[in-house]
């Protein structure tokens, strides 16, 4: 899919993606925004029968499960147009960590089209239902290198094998039936000892625990002793889980980026508003000199990340290696979007932290965004390391 520029040499998206945004954007303005302004200020999905009906409306416009293959129920978008939804999709108060208060269902973990017909029930069930699956790799040990961290233990025994450790800060934990975990299995050590399955939450062996956060969405501590898993539900090869953690993890940075960059365009938004009719010290906030400038350096860093993260997710649909370009567009996306929450909540002042705005839960959220899919320290060492390397075997 190629990006353009018009007739006056101005770049644009393709008008599929415009239209895609678009349409997305009337269903968050129309249909979303009633339902949330309904909800506590710290809900994060309608109960039945809103949700369910929400559901319905943007199946019918084809809204659903935006990564999932078409064959599979969803909409089976390019990176590019997942990150386009994803920002419309984030600009509500639960924006970061569930898309238009749960319209659009929840994509499996993508790795999972890559199993068997029989594993993929579980991910079949998910697109139908609009529920959600987790995927745990972090461990309490660390998890900014997993290849090196994960201490969580599969034993081979017949025809099963038997996982014993733990994992941490695992999202969507609670309230999903099934989930992808990554143990290493045999005495290698390092990447080539880590292998991914299919769990079911149903069987016996493993329970969880909640992790009270700054966010109203609390992740889980998932705990393993002795469960066991059958041969079958073995994702992929024995020792080649590593690959499927970096996929999952990789092409999911952009679309995480773009998440925040869409809540930090509509807190701008907000503060655009209130400065243009605040009045203090005898005219518009508008007026001042502060002000405009926290506004315009909002609106070029916005612009700036919004154009790595398109860049990154341009490259992995040409199916370029993004690996360093998901770094750059994480680390810069969500680093903006934080600055830009935190400006507009100093330009509404008191109104910025009040309940009655979105502001002050978005500023909860940006922050473990600069946290989550990896640091951002991380993330700038993954990018140093590809530069120094580059030039080292260049010279």
């Amino acid at each position: 899919m190629d990006m353009k520029t018009d007739d006056s040499g101005s770049w644009e998206l393709p008008q599929e993606l415009r239209m895609l945004r678009d349409t997305i954007r009337r269903f968050m303005q129309e249909e979303v925004k009633p339902v949330e302004d309904r909800l506590p200020h710290d809900a994060y999905t309608p109960e039945a029968p809103e949700l369910e009906a929400l559901q319905r409306k943007a199946r019918a416009l084809g809204l659903w499960c935006f990564e999932t293959p078409a064959e599979h129920g969803g909409a089976g978008l390019s990176l590019l147009a997942q990150c386009v939804a994803a920002e419309e999709t984030a600009k509500c108060r639960m924006g970061a960590y569930i898309a238009g208060c749960g319209a659009f269902g929840f994509d499996p973990p993508n790795v999972i089209w890559k199993g068997t017909p029989e594993q993929q029930r579980f991910a079949r069930a998910d697109v139908e239902a609009g529920t959600k699956a987790f995927v745990a790799i972090s461990e309490p040990s660390g998890g900014s290198d997993p290849g090196r961290a994960i201490q969580t233990r599969a034993e081979r025994k017949g025809d099963r094998y038997v996982i014993n450790g733990s994992k941490i800060w695992i999202s969507g934990a609670g309230q999903a039936k099934w989930g992808i975990v990554f143990a290493r299995v045999g005495d290698v050590k390092g990447r080539g000892g880590i292998t991914s399955f299919v769990v079911d939450k149903s069987r016996p062996g493993i329970s969880l625990s909640k992790i009270p956060v700054i966010r109203s969405y609390s992740p889980y501590e998932v705990h393993f002793t002795d469960y066991e898993v059958p041969v079958e539900d073995r994702l992929g090869e024995e020792g080649k889980g590593f690959a499927f953690a970096e996929e999952w993890l990789i092409h999911a940075r952009p679309p995480y980026a773009a998440a925040t960059i869409g809540i930090a365009q509509a807190a701008l938004e907000i503060a655009i508003d209130w400065a243009r009719q605040r009045q203090t010290f005898g005219g518009h906030l508008a007026d001042k000199q502060a002000i405009q400038w926290m506004i315009a350096d909002s609106e070029v860093e916005l612009r700036a990340a919004r154009l790595l993260v398109y860049q990154a997710a341009w490259n992995a649909d040409m199916g370029r290696d993004i690996k360093v370009d998901a770094s750059i567009a994480k680390v810069f996306g969500t680093e903006t979007a934080g600055r830009v929450v935190d400006r507009c909540i100093q330009i509404l002042g008191g109104m910025g932290v009040a309940q009655e705005l979105p502001l002050e839960r978005w500023y909860r959220e940006m922050r473990i965004k600069r946290i989550g899919e990896g640091p951002s320290e991380v993330h700038r060492m993954v990018i140093a390391r590809d530069l120094l390397g580059a030039r080292r075997n260049a010279g």
